[in-house]
């Protein structure tokens, strides 16, 4: 019976997981992309991460001279010169003299390069193998048959060296359904697509796992980006690695009425979404979720995209909520993110870290809208599908806050159908009775519990946020036309469902 494939981790946080474990062990993967696509940063990742391993690695560069490549190396964490001391990183170099005299060229054989690079795996006992590009070498080639012919002698080394390769190899665009030569993908037993196309005014880096021969993986494109210090990471946005315990537990929002609109509270791993127009009371209800969480002894979280710490401070302190004296303990940690300074994936990857260092049981988003604004349908519904994963996954209670365009209007709950990923909806608005402005408030919805489907009116004061008696002589109200019921059907409007 024929062994099952077994596979090699990457080291690169995600990729391990759409790949199911890593790349073939014994194999060469193809690392395909434009420029700026993060190639030979995925390539030097894969080797380090073996070396922290304790495997050695070797790394056969065609472009960029090893001094380059340890200094770049080293911008993002990385000591090469240490690890070649140690006897873990061989460098083959095939690049550019510094005369300006190319290795390759009509005299260029081959055969030679594959035996020093055979040599060099073999002496150093490498499990790892990064060729960095291929593209440099089959430039000299005239057609394809040669290239696939030189590829096929590349690869079968590797294989022979029993070592886990990555090559990479450049495309012509990022809309390009090959690589530059065209038949690269059918020589390599896998295949990986990075891309980094301009979406609205950002740049937005995926990656794809197009073939792994005999080996299972995720379909379609993920989100990455590349911090320093961690490298390429990879954000699965509908994954969780394993399925979290449902919590039947129930936790107060901070407000009194909301929790009896919810039947109690909410459940202790709801993700809940608060929606409304500008000066609804957003903000301050998710305040009140994180103050209920630190009165209770809860470390807790909150990133806030449009207000920063002092204005958030002095605006909650009108309603009675001490942000500061709440930080000063240690249990609440806020976390003030540029909403158009980064990438959508960079600020996941953030949330994500400060969430493993800080451990909270309740995570407070403020606001999405920000968030929206300038980013490709694409990137916010990944940010979104990636940030309720993650706290579905490590058990954490959420409150995301999002904006509405309209002021009176027919109520609508996002501009993007974040509502489909939560658990919990709770809408905000305003309602004009006789020249008057008031508030309204109801629970949309709520998955697993009955909830009131009342809209009830409420206020904001020196008190915070405060829920009183439903609009039961009124209808209409959602549709931004509140209409005076008759007797009859007040009283039938205000009878218990």
């Amino acid at each position: 019976m024929t062994a099952p494939l077994t596979r090699v981790p990457s080291g690169i946080a995600g990729l391990d997981l759409i790949t199911h474990g890593g790349l073939p062990r014994g194999r060469t993967t193809l690392v395909s992309g434009t420029a700026g696509s993060a190639k030979t940063l995925l390539a030097l990742q894969f080797l380090m991460y073996g070396i922290s391993q304790g495997e050695p690695g070797v790394f056969l560069t065609f472009e960029e001279r090893p001094e380059d490549v340890r200094v770049n190396a080293a911008s993002l964490g990385w000591d090469i010169e240490a690890a070649e001391v140690a006897g873990l990183w061989t460098f083959v170099d095939a690049s550019p003299r510094a005369d300006g005299e190319l290795l390759l060229g009509a005299d260029f054989d081959l055969a030679a390069l594959l035996a020093r690079l055979s040599h060099a795996v073999r002496s150093s006992r490498a499990n790892r193998v990064a060729v960095d590009s291929i593209g440099a070498l089959f430039a000299q080639y005239p057609d394809s048959d040669l290239v696939r012919r030189s590829l096929l002698s590349l690869f079968a080394t590797l294989r022979d060296c029993e070592a886990t390769a990555v090559a990479t190899t450049e495309r012509a665009s990022d809309d390009a359904d090959h690589s530059r030569y065209g038949v690269e993908e059918f020589v390599a037993d896998g295949v990986l697509w990075l891309r980094n196309t301009m979406h609205g005014n950002q740049r937005r880096r995926t990656i794809e796992v197009l073939k792994l021969r005999g080996a299972g993986h995720n379909r379609g494109a993920y989100p990455f980006t590349v911090a320093t210090g961690t490298g390429l990471a990879v954000l699965p946005v509908t994954t969780i690695v394993q399925p979290p315990l449902v919590s039947h537990g129930r936790l107060s929002s901070g407000v009194a009425g909301i929790d009896a609109m919810a039947g109690g509270g909410f459940f202790a791993d709801t993700i809940v979404l608060v929606s409304g127009a500008t000066g609804t009371g957003k903000t301050l209800t998710a305040m009140h979720f994180a103050a209920a969480g630190v009165d209770a002894g809860e470390p807790c979280l909150i990133v806030a995209f449009e207000e920063t710490r002092e204005q958030l401070t002095r605006n909650t302190t009108s309603c009675g909520l001490d942000l500061a004296a709440m930080e000063a303990t240690g249990l609440l940690r806020i976390e003030q993110p540029q909403a158009l300074s980064g990438a959508l994936e960079d600020h996941l990857l953030h949330i994500a870290q400060v969430v493993r260092e800080h451990r909270p049981t309740r995570v407070v988003v403020d606001s999405l809208s920000a968030l929206e604004r300038g980013a490709s349908d694409h990137s916010f519904r990944d940010f979104v599908g990636g940030l309720t994963s993650l706290l579905k996954q490590e058990g954490i209670a959420g409150m995301l806050t999002s904006t509405t365009p309209e002021i009176f209007g027919a109520s609508t709950i996002t501009e993007a159908n974040v509502s489909t990923v939560t658990d919990a909806v709770v809408l905000l608005r305003y309602i004009e009775i006789n020249a008057r402005i008031q508030r309204g408030i109801t629970v949309l919805k709520m998955r697993g519990s009955s909830h009131d489907l009342f809209i009830r009116e409420y206020s904001i004061g020196d008190e915070g946020l405060t829920v009183g008696e439903p609009f039961s002589e009124l209808s209409g109200i959602l549709a931004g036309h509140p209409t005076p019921l008759n007797g009859a059907n007040a009283t039938e409007a205000t009878r218990p469902r």
